[in-house]
């Protein structure tokens, strides 16, 4: 068995409107940052775990996003695993 890392990426689909990624970006705009068009706020999730390859480690993570991590039906994800050293 090898330990991997895995860093999960949530973010609300385009069409699902996004409060926070809205007030995120009135709050720079505030700030001076005027240029600032939009923001999308998400979530940054690591996750270590144990597996006997990176493709079982892909799997069970994909699975972790599908039942836990994410809303499937309004967020999107994408993960990358890389072996821990």
């Amino acid at each position: 068995m090898q330990q991997f890392r895995a860093a999960i990426y949530v973010t609300l689909k385009p069409v699902v409107n996004d409060p926070q990624g809205l007030a995120i970006a009135d709050g720079l705009r505030h700030l001076g940052y005027g240029s600032v068009a939009s923001v999308r706020a998400g979530k940054y999730i690591v996750v270590t775990l144990t597996a006997h390859t990176s493709q079982e480690a892909e799997q069970l993570v994909g699975q972790m996003c599908a039942r836990l991590l994410a809303n499937p039906v309004i967020e999107d994800y994408r993960f990358e695993v890389s072996l821990q050293q």
